[in-house]
């Protein structure tokens, strides 16, 4: 705090002004005016500007604005000078030194996860917060460790830690915080029968739980609030993301392998929770960062604000080999195949009828939302042509190229002894391969989706887990993207693709992640010759920043012209 105290100085040409110097500047406004060896002009409103500041009338920026002007070396626009004093000590007072792992934690960390571990408790330490995005490297671990440091220094007897998480991973976290912390007393704030009594170490409830009940516990204190999943919280005007950041906590820490799903704004949202005010307002935020970054590719503004978040996010890919040298690999291939002859007369009918309900007389919303229903008829007709027609004549696998391609492959890997698991977007999709896996394998795999309770939902994991005769799961991409350990499989089957790069690389890191022994392979079903085959196309090539932001799903679609629309969505030959 004491490096962070200020005061407003107005300089010219590196020297300082004085006040007479500025009066008569302000009196000659508009017009060039020797200072110096030099000559200076200045208008009103920049004088005014400069006035306004001077005599406090200005918001003056927070401690943590003025940390993001120190790391980034801007400040609204405008360049950021400190000594070399100032500098070594803010860097000194960012560095993290290592921290003992405490000895109530029943886990061996890994290196890299007692660099996690460390980093955690800096800043937990400095009243901080931390964004902790390791995609499959055992975040959740690294955050119980720190929260048994807390309660072995006696910092969660008064206020005790809130860990928030989706209703789907409420019994992985009971199981685990017994597990690698059996000391820590933990209260399951969930279900009809919740009580804020007895007080615990650790209160753990889900986003639900929170926003019906932010009323009992908005006034509370808390030593630390965690928010894993913290991609629930990435909307900015949601009901959650205001509720999570009323709570009153000393740190906070976001738990999230896609921080950055769809745009930078996300971003801004998880780093509001966890470091409130670090990047000013929504709107400076996009000003400063988000526009010049999304629209242009500015390298300045992608610099600035990596030095800005270095010290608040932990970001660490495990196929990286310098990170962890134990994972096996992931070999990604995209299959392509052909659609039925059934499926081709309806998509091309389809785009010939769809497009003509796409006219010039559409208020921009409408056509992008007609276009957007468009797109996702084709994706069921991609899918099997029973998602989009009820002719009893073109139902089963048979009238599906994906289907068909499916069954086949499942088929191979059930010979080799190896277990599958199959994402798809649309719950009656999921129904329709629960069917046709269980009349071609001989077994009904499970399927977990948005309908299936908690406890349920276990049950099929732990069977999935253990029993070698259970080789096939399939599982909605929205419902069960995350928080499921799914490492018995060593494929990963997406039937049909979200176009989101981060939520496909989520979904796989069920299978790819620690514990798994064995190399991952990862099947992307794409029908040739259709939109599909070009989006595909599209997101490759722009790999280069996939890892920063990416497009908006197949939103961007909606402001294409006819003509544009026509050639994207008809098939094409080979």
């Amino acid at each position: 705090a004491s490096l962070l105290s200020f005061d407003w100085k107005t300089t010219l040409g590196g020297r300082e002004i004085t006040e007479e110097q500025f009066e008569e500047l302000r009196e000659h406004a508009g017009h060039l005016v020797r200072f110096g060896n030099d000559y200076v002009y200045a208008t009103a409103s920049e004088i005014d500007s400069i006035l306004k500041r001077l005599s406090g009338k200005a918001q003056r920026p927070s401690r943590l604005r003025l940390l993001e002007a120190a790391l980034s070396g801007t400040y609204e626009g405008n360049e950021v000078f400190m000594d070399g004093k100032i500098r070594k000590a803010i860097n000194e007072e960012l560095r993290t030194p290592p921290a003992k792992v405490p000895d109530g934690l029943r886990a061996t960390l890994r290196p890299y996860q007692e660099r996690g571990y460390s980093w955690l408790m800096h800043n937990l330490r400095a009243r901080m917060g931390s964004i902790i995005a390791d995609m499959g490297l055992g975040k959740t671990v690294q955050v119980i460790a720190a929260l048994e440091n807390l309660r072995a220094a006696g910092e969660l007897e008064k206020d005790p830690a809130l860990v928030t998480v989706p209703a789907s991973v409420v019994i992985n976290w009971t199981r685990e915080l017994k597990r690698f912390a059996p000391d820590l007393s933990v209260n399951v704030y969930y279900g009809t029968q919740r009580s804020l009594e007895p007080k615990a170490n650790v209160l753990l409830t889900t986003y639900g739980t929170l926003r019906q009940d932010i009323e009992k516990l908005k006034d509370k204190k808390w030593r630390v609030a965690v928010a894993d999943e913290a991609q629930n919280i990435k909307n900015p005007g949601s009901q959650i993301f205001q509720d999570m950041c009323i709570i009153k906590a000393d740190s906070a820490i976001a738990m999230s392998g896609t921080p950055v799903e769809n745009r930078l704004a996300d971003y801004w949202a998880i780093m509001e929770f966890v470091n409130p005010g670090l990047f000013g307002t929504l709107g400076s935020f996009v000003t400063d960062y988000a526009q010049p970054i999304e629209r242009s590719r500015d390298a300045d503004a992608v610099k600035r604000l990596r030095s800005v978040t270095a010290p608040f996010i932990l970001r660490r890919l495990k196929t990286d080999k310098s990170v962890i040298a134990d994972l096996p690999e992931k070999i990604s291939s995209d299959r392509f195949c052909s659609l039925t002859p059934e499926q081709a007369a309806m998509y091309q009918t389809f785009v010939s009828d769809g497009l003509e309900g796409v006219t010039e007389t559409l208020s921009k919303m409408e056509r992008s939302a007609r276009v957007l229903k468009l797109i996702l008829r084709l994706k069921q007709i991609c899918d099997a042509p029973e998602l989009f027609s009820k002719d009893p004549k073109i139902t089963g696998p048979a009238h599906s190229g994906k289907a068909e391609m499916l069954l086949d492959l499942l088929e191979e890997l059930a010979e080799s002894g190896q277990k599958a698991i199959v994402f798809t977007q649309f719950r009656e999709m999921g129904d329709l391969l629960v069917s046709w896996i269980g009349e071609r394998l001989g077994t009904v795999p499970d399927f977990i989706h948005g309908g299936v309770s908690v406890k349920r939902r276990q049950e099929m994991v732990d069977r999935f887990q253990k029993d070698p005769q259970d080789r096939v799961m399939v599982l909605s991409l929205k419902a069960a993207g995350t928080g499921l350990n799914l490492t018995a499989a060593t494929a990963v089957i997406h039937y049909d693709l979200w176009w989101n790069p981060a939520v496909e690389d989520q979904a796989t890191d069920r299978a790819y992640r620690i514990g798994q022994s064995r190399n991952v392979m990862v099947y992307r079903f794409i029908c040739a010759g259709t939109f599909e085959e070009k989006i595909n196309e599209i997101i490759n090539s722009k790999k280069e920043i996939a890892e920063l932001t990416v497009q908006k799903g197949e939103k961007w679609l909606g402001d294409l012209s006819k003509s544009e629309l026509r050639s994207f969505l008809s098939m094409t030959s080979g």
